[in-house]
């Protein structure tokens, strides 16, 4: 059994109201309508992919919760009365809503056509299934096998075209795809052999699936004790760690916090070039714009921490496995010194509560882990650098997109609940863009429209000509 990682158990707890809430989400627009039957595929592909899990609990204490293997999906969500360009990111907030990794489908697809013509499709994802690398793999894993299977078909069918042109009209009326002639071949069996043989497999694999379980929770426990028992008495010979302290702030206004979106995108080529121009990479170029952008909107410290995610994985795959480290930043810093700032950084990662075993937090009950871990990796602002997207996810089908956005959204988030984190940034890159999605928490931000403005005079000072989507 797959197990989850500390950090998928994080975003598990604040998936139950431990912590800030938190989805994934990936925004494709395109210049032309998107029909319904193409997404049809995407999202069962989806469905049968690495999304297709659950989180199931364990029957021996101190044993990870592991995952399972979930098709059940929320149905495709469709909108074909086109929606103002204005609504688009305010109803991809909201589609955050019913999505439990746990107990339900963790993710949705939707699409809605747009009033200039395009569309946009929306996958939203808990992010206790998958962090936003994870959430590319799946989403290739998916668009690929939908490429492949349109393309198979299609060589069949010119195959068959070619093959015997005169009968092309009587075989659509006539003949069944392999699976539905399956399908009435199994539908002939007496119907008692088929149930007698189904439950005798269920049964099997129900008893083995049991047994293996266990034994496997068996040793997942007795490995996570060692751990935990080996880490303690390492951590205790420095002396007893202090009472852990949140970073998180004092949030006022009460229920008039509202979260606000935006999503500006850059021409790469120009967005390079005046990151070379002041000595910087791409990367320091995106920390110092929403560094300058939280300043605009008010932030009064002279300094701001941002938390920034690092990828740790070695190979594809859609768990959490991600770190976090951070920098200070001044009103002196500049491109060039930020590379430098990260570029240390990343050698220093957030280590776990008061130097004990990041482990403890999956063996103690869920209250005392979230109290350990409470605010942590939040800043002032949130920097998460997703990097270059696969090809396969610059086209829908034949469709190709005009932009492509990756960000977090923050579902059925209470002002009890919000961060420290004022502004959270994510930089993607499509083809010839940079897609920059910004999540504004601060009280001081107004509207998305406001933001929105915000950040393009603000790219406007280091020289970025950004297009609002």
């Amino acid at each position: 059994m797959d197990r989850l990682g500390v950090v998928d158990e994080i975003f598990l707890r604040t998936h139950r109201g431990l912590g800030t809430p938190i989805a994934l989400q990936g925004l494709w627009r395109t210049s032309d309508r998107v029909e319904p039957a193409l997404l049809q595929r995407i999202h069962d592909a989806l469905r049968s992919g690495p999304l297709g899990r659950r989180v199931v609990r364990p029957r021996v204490p101190g044993a990870r919760r592991g995952w399972r293997v979930n098709t059940r999906a929320h149905p495709l969500l469709f909108i074909d009365d086109p929606l103002p360009t204005s609504a688009l990111l305010p109803w991809a907030d909201d589609l955050g809503a019913e999505l439990d990794p746990e107990f339900g489908p963790g993710w949705r697809l939707a699409a809605a056509w747009l009033a200039d013509g395009g569309s946009v499709v929306v996958l939203t994802c808990s992010h206790a299934l998958a962090d936003a690398r994870g959430l590319v793999y799946a989403v290739d894993v998916a668009l690929r096998e939908v490429g492949a299977t349109a393309g198979a078909a299609q060589a069949r069918t010119e195959s068959a075209r070619a093959d015997r042109p005169e009968a092309e009209s009587v075989r659509h009326a006539t003949s069944l795809p392999d699976t539905d002639r399956l399908a009435d071949r199994a539908a002939a069996e007496p119907s008692s052999r088929r149930s007698g043989d189904a439950a005798a497999r269920a049964a099997e694999s129900s008893t083995a699936r049991s047994a293996a379980a266990r034994e496997s929770d068996w040793a997942d426990a007795l490995r996570q004790w060692s751990i935990v028992a080996g880490g303690t008495i390492r951590a205790l010979r420095q002396g007893i760690p202090k009472r852990p302290v949140s970073s998180a702030s004092v949030r006022t206004g009460g229920s008039e916090l509202r979260v606000h979106s935006a999503v500006v995108q850059f021409r790469a080529a120009d967005w390079d070039s005046v990151a070379k121009a002041h000595r910087g990479t791409a990367n320091s170029l995106f920390i110092q714009l929403v560094v300058n952008l939280l300043w605009d909107i008010g932030f009064s410290d002279p300094t701001i921490g941002a938390s920034l995610p690092v990828d740790t994985r070695d190979e594809p795959r859609v768990d959490n496995d991600l770190s976090m480290t951070e920098i200070i930043v001044d009103r002196s810093d500049t491109p060039a010194t930020l590379r430098a700032k990260a570029r240390a950084a990343y050698e220093r990662r957030m280590t776990s509560p008061g130097g004990m075993p990041e482990e403890l937090l999956q063996v103690i009950p869920d209250r005392w882990a979230y109290a350990l871990s409470k605010g942590a990796g939040e800043r002032d602002i949130l920097c998460s650098n997703i990097g270059t997207l696969p090809d396969s996810l610059r086209t829908i089908g034949a469709h190709p997109c005009t932009g492509v956005a990756a960000r977090a959204i923050h579902p059925h988030l209470t002002p009890a609940r919000f961060p420290r984190t004022r502004l959270s940034g994510y930089l993607c890159r499509t083809g010839d863009d940079y897609v920059l999605s910004l999540v504004g928490l601060d009280p001081a931000i107004q509207s998305g429209t406001a933001l929105c403005e915000l950040t393009v005079e603000a790219a406007t000072r280091l020289g970025l000509d950004g297009s609002p989507w």
